[in-house]
């Protein structure tokens, strides 16, 4: 063997490949990697934003600025929320706004306990047919929603459900429970099966074990599933249109359809936007406030033991 290959580094000098002139492409191509996500993370940010300014401005647009064609108002007003909180559209949308509220939380409620005990007895439990269970939830959740307007409509005049809240809140249940139960049987799985039998050693039940050590665990999953089960149910429009016939039932999504302007003649783009940042505000709200809960419950359903 060569003396040469073996023979240490002049003193000083750095070895061959270890220098700072070998670090110095890595960490320009780290810096690299680093401005074009910065670079794509700002491009779809504006993206996704860019709608809802735009909406944003024009509730503060006049009806004379509606046609101009300007992204911003020439002069900022008020007059679309006074028309929707005082004015001649105070009752549809206020009414309309109570239902939403009402109905969401409700059909959220109901979602989020049986798509629980459903997910729980799903991760924990070895019968016949899980698997069917869970395929079939996922195409429950990929049908069109608009296939079972119709059936809905005719059974639910049939039976007085139609223009009523458990008339909305039935099929909401069809929208938000598939996906609660697919996010919440991959939470708890996660959790290990031995913290159920030592709570059962100490003399728990099985419900007590469920309801004190489980759940307490399964928090931040469950929590995320609420979240997303009550955008899917506070979105909806398809039922809200097709159930309802006046505003006993009618739901923000649907009611916008039924804004007017002062006359025939005039838009009522701008009553319509100050509706949608309204019901905006609480989805916002809700994601700034409970951001780290929402993460941590689908990092943790995500993990893969």
């Amino acid at each position: 063997m060569s003396t040469a290959a073996s023979a240490p580094a002049p003193e000083g000098r750095a070895p061959e490949g270890r220098g700072p002139e070998a670090r110095a492409p890595h960490r320009r191509g780290t810096g690299k990697a680093t401005a074009l996500w910065w670079i794509l993370t700002v491009v779809i940010g504006v993206w996704c934003l860019f709608p809802l300014f735009s909406i944003f401005a024009t509730s503060f647009k006049t009806p004379a600025d509606l046609a101009n064609g300007k992204l911003l108002p020439t002069q900022w007003s008020t007059v679309n929320y006074e028309e929707i909180f005082v004015g001649g559209s105070r009752e549809l949308f206020l009414t309309a706004l109570r239902n939403s509220i009402g109905i969401t939380v409700i059909a959220t409620i109901i979602a989020v306990i049986l798509a629980t005990l459903c997910a729980y007895a799903i991760a924990r439990l070895d019968f016949p047919g899980k698997k069917i269970i869970l395929t079939t939830a996922l195409m429950v959740s990929m049908f069109p929603v608009i296939s079972i307007v119709t059936p809905l409509f005719n059974l639910w005049r049939q039976i007085g459900l139609y223009d009523t809240w458990p008339g909305l809140i039935i099929p909401y249940l069809s929208l938000t429970l598939p996906i609660s139960i697919w996010t919440l049987a991959a939470f708890f799985r996660q959790i290990p099966w031995e913290l159920d039998q030592a709570a059962q050693v100490d003399g728990a039940t099985p419900l007590e074990a469920f309801r004190k050590v489980i759940v307490p665990l399964a928090a931040p999953g469950v929590f995320t599933t609420a979240i997303i089960a009550f955008f899917i149910a506070w979105n909806d429009f398809v039922f809200g249109i097709s159930l309802t016939s006046t505003e006993t039932a009618r739901t923000v999504p649907a009611a916008l359809a039924f804004f007017t302007g002062a006359s025939q003649f005039e838009s009522p783009t701008g009553a319509i936007s100050a509706a949608a940042i309204i019901v905006t505000i609480p989805i916002v709200i809700l994601v700034l406030a409970f951001q780290r809960q929402i993460v941590a419950g689908l990092t943790n359903g995500a993990v893969k033991g």
